[in-house]
């Protein structure tokens, strides 16, 4: 099956649908799950696989994982599902960093995201990993252009696309989140570090439910394929109101339970659609 590929899984279900569609183009994955943050049911789905390692590790414990990759030939990898930031000061008996994580955090200037990815691919990089793009095994989960649903977004919520793409994209840009919500031009909330659903939950308890509102989606600017990639998924359409419409951008977004998902954005007439900055003229 030829050498191992590694895979840490931070939170959610991209590295479930990462790891299986790696194992169906036959890649032997050494995966990497991450105490209290990984889904148990990436555990039970690949403990037992003869074609799959997988190894639980704290957070914090980057030199038992370089360790563990080497002893089974890992050279590539990727790095996939979230990792709150609030993990780090919140749950500190579930970090536990070891030598090299403790060097890591005081070499940086801050905490941000960029920083703190940015810093993990360099230390992967120095122990002789090459970081790959998150969707190097599975880029047939990114949203292409256009309509994904059955539903299509009305022509007042093309114009809050519109106005929210340049606010998404500013917000990304400052490392603070990537998601605004709006309703007739007007915005209704910000994505920061509680994460995508709950500004969306946020925002769409603050809209007139007979008009829907939107949700944009966006890469950051200068976004790194390899880690952080914007996802959306089932709980996403969940946190949504129906009526609503979730633009995100084509080409860099990944639409995780995507069957689920758009059963359940057509049933609550939510409109689902991928929008490139072409598109919009931005």
């Amino acid at each position: 099956m030829g050498a191992a590929f590694g895979l840490i899984a931070g939170a959610g279900r991209f590295p479930l649908e990462i790891a299986r569609a790696a194992r169906a183009e036959g890649r032997r994955l050494c995966v990497a799950g991450l105490r209290e943050l990984s889904d148990p049911a990436l555990a039970r789905e690949f403990e037992s696989a003869g074609d799959c390692e997988f190894a639980w590790f704290y957070l914090g414990e980057l030199e038992a994982l370089f360790n563990h990759w080497r002893s089974h030939g890992v050279r590539d990898a990727v790095m996939v599902g979230k990792v709150p930031k609030t993990f780090l000061w919140q749950r500190p008996e579930a970090f536990r960093p070891d030598a090299t994580t403790r060097a890591l955090l005081a070499g940086l200037a801050n905490q941000n995201d960029d920083s703190l990815q940015g810093a993990v691919a360099e230390a992967l990089a120095q122990a002789g990993f090459r970081l790959l793009p998150q969707t190097a095994l599975t880029p047939g989960l990114c949203a292409a252009p256009g309509a994904l649903g059955a539903i299509e977004a009305s022509p007042a919520h093309w114009e809050d696309i519109r106005f929210a793409w340049p606010i998404a994209k500013a917000l990304g840009g400052l490392d603070v989140g990537q998601t605004v919500v709006v309703q007739d031009r007007a915005v209704l909330a910000l994505e920061a570090v509680e994460g995508t659903d709950a500004a969306i939950a946020r925002g769409c308890a603050l809209a007139a439910e007979s008009r829907g509102c939107c949700v944009v989606k966006v890469a950051k600017p200068g976004q790194s394929a390899r880690f952080d990639l914007p996802a959306v998924g089932l709980a996403t359409i969940r946190a949504m109101t129906p009526g609503c419409t979730l633009a995100v951008e084509a080409g860099a977004t990944v639409v995780l339970q995507r069957e689920a998902l758009l059963r359940a954005a057509d049933a609550a007439g939510i409109a689902v659609i991928g929008v490139s900055a072409e598109e919009l003229g931005a």
